[in-house]
């Protein structure tokens, strides 16, 4: 569905969730059983579609949108930084980092150098994922780029999100230009771990804009909404600004295939919107 800006967008479809959406329980959450927690109880909503023109203007976004600042912008910071940052500083300041630091694990059990716990992904390795799992931190020094080749798939060297860039400077009307963040390691059963949400940003000129295509399996729309949003809109502007070519920001278009809230957040949400 089209709508006028982000806050007339995000209101409809809390609206939407309040007076629409299916009770369901499911097994898991991030990988974990949910059995004997009701408060895992889920309301939700199936494949919605969020069509609404960006404008390159960050405080006014940042006032339709509402997401967490000043982390949100600090973390968009981390994921455009060309390092794939593991863990990272940002996720410690999210509102909810102490509920993310239990999903850290052991970097020793993924042949990861880190010292300390890491996440089994971030998006700063998957924006910039050449080197990733094979520095500190994800902190990548210059000799590294000399002498150490860059991952390689299964016929060809990893892409990142500079070379999402390249394709659209060398040629701006691609259909091409596609940052991955499911990765195929991520189809793999492995229990008890987190998977992305993100599936993938599709950056395409229409009508001599750049418009962005972002789908995600999954989106709470309490905690992550706002703050994916806002992440994906930067980023939008952020390759608009790498661009050589002269060229306005389009349409942001989201896809969600399952859209949720919590039980509790699901009752909260409901009391704010009498």
């Amino acid at each position: 569905m089209r709508y006028q800006n982000f806050q007339r967008a995000i209101s409809h479809w809390e609206q939407q969730l309040c007076e629409q959406a299916a009770k369901v329980h499911r097994d898991t959450w991030q990988g974990i059983s949910t059995q004997g927690k009701p408060e895992m109880t889920t309301f939700e909503l199936s494949h919605l579609q969020m069509v609404v023109p960006v404008v390159n203007d960050i405080p006014r976004l940042e006032a339709e949108i509402r997401p967490n600042l000043p982390w949100a912008s600090d973390h968009f910071a981390e994921r455009v930084s060309g390092m794939p940052l593991n863990p990272g500083q940002e996720w410690r300041n999210w509102p909810w980092g102490q509920s993310a630091d239990k999903f850290r694990i052991d970097p020793a059990t993924v042949g990861d150098p880190t010292n300390e716990p890491i996440f089994d992904h971030t998006y700063a390795a998957r924006y910039w994922p050449k080197y990733a799992g094979t520095v500190p931190g994800g902190v990548i020094p210059e000799d590294v780029v000399v002498n150490q080749m860059p991952r390689k798939g299964i016929y060809y060297r990893y892409g990142d999100l500079d070379d999402v860039v390249a394709e659209l400077n060398d040629a701006l009307t691609t259909r091409q230009a596609i940052l991955p963040v499911f990765f195929p390691e991520d189809t793999g059963l492995r229990q008890g771990r987190r998977k992305p949400c993100s599936i993938y940003y599709h950056f395409i000129v229409n009508d001599s804009h750049l418009d962005i295509v972002y789908a995600l399996r999954s989106c709470d729309i309490v905690h992550h909404l706002r703050d994916d949003i806002y992440l994906t809109v930067r980023l939008l502007l952020w390759v608009i600004s790498q661009l050589r070519h002269e060229i306005d920001p389009g349409l942001f278009v989201m896809h969600v295939t399952n859209l949720h809230a919590f039980a509790n957040d699901f009752r909260e949400l409901q009391q704010r919107r009498k």
